[in-house]
């Protein structure tokens, strides 16, 4: 019985000897598994920085200076500047123009026998600047209420327009010669108006030529012409 128990302590360890030799060899040919303890942290490889985006600038950025736009490339080009109403330029000349109104010229107002019932308003430039009569007269007499209209077929060309010392006319039919028209009165006071630009807008001042001490005698005839640059269009009508 001693013999066989020593046998199979001998058997027993001589099997677990071979496990162990099993085991180690496993181990070495990466068969198996092994435990190394805690793992040691990884090694991470130095990354380049990543650039920050640079915004993109358009090719040509525009804005305004003054009068005139500034383009990308540094060109300036010029706006067209507005005219106003109460100047403008007279082409090649280089100066500028004004509108003529009561504050730069002098106006009379002469009634004439022939035509008859006829007044001619004489307009004269007395300024140092170029002016312009645009339009029609727009006259009042005393303190009347209605406007005389203009006579078309009288619509000259171009604007009338006046140098310094220069003059421009406007023909005034102040009653019907068959006495047709009604409403006459007589007047003792003339105002003349000036338009701007624009049909019935103010030009500026107005003027208050005399009239002569009897008055001037009118009706619903009344008409004007359009300023004219020669004295026999403002009568020939």
């Amino acid at each position: 019985m001693a013999q066989r128990a020593t046998r199979r302590v001998r058997l027993l360890a001589a099997t677990g000897a071979a496990v162990a030799a099993l085991a180690l060899t496993a181990c070495e040919d990466g068969t198996g598994t092994r435990d190394e303890g805690a793992s040691a942290p990884a090694t991470t490889a130095s990354q380049p920085a990543t650039p920050t985006p640079t915004p993109k600038t358009s090719e040509a950025t525009t804005g305004t200076t003054g009068t005139g736009t500034t383009t990308g490339s540094g060109t300036a080009r010029s706006t067209p500047s507005p005219v106003s109403d109460t100047a403008t330029k007279k082409p090649g000349s280089g100066t500028s123009r004004v509108l003529c109104n009561g504050s730069n010229t002098t106006v009379t107002a002469q009634p004439l026998s022939r035509p008859l019932n006829h007044l001619l308003l004489t307009v004269r430039n007395t300024g140092s600047r170029t002016c312009d009569l645009t339009y029609y007269p727009v006259l009042r007499f005393d303190e009347m209420q209605w406007v005389p209209q203009p006579d078309e077929a009288t619509h000259p060309q171009a604007v009338t327009t006046l140098a310094p010392g220069e003059s421009g006319y406007a023909g005034v039919l102040l009653s019907a010669a068959d006495g047709s028209g009604d409403g006459g009165t007589t007047a003792e006071k003339l105002t003349v108006a000036f338009q701007g630009m624009t049909p019935n807008s103010s030009g500026g001042a107005s003027a208050t030529p005399p009239l002569p001490a009897k008055g001037v005698y009118y009706d619903s005839s009344l008409r004007v012409t359009y300023w004219q640059q020669d004295r026999s269009d403002a009568l020939d009508w």
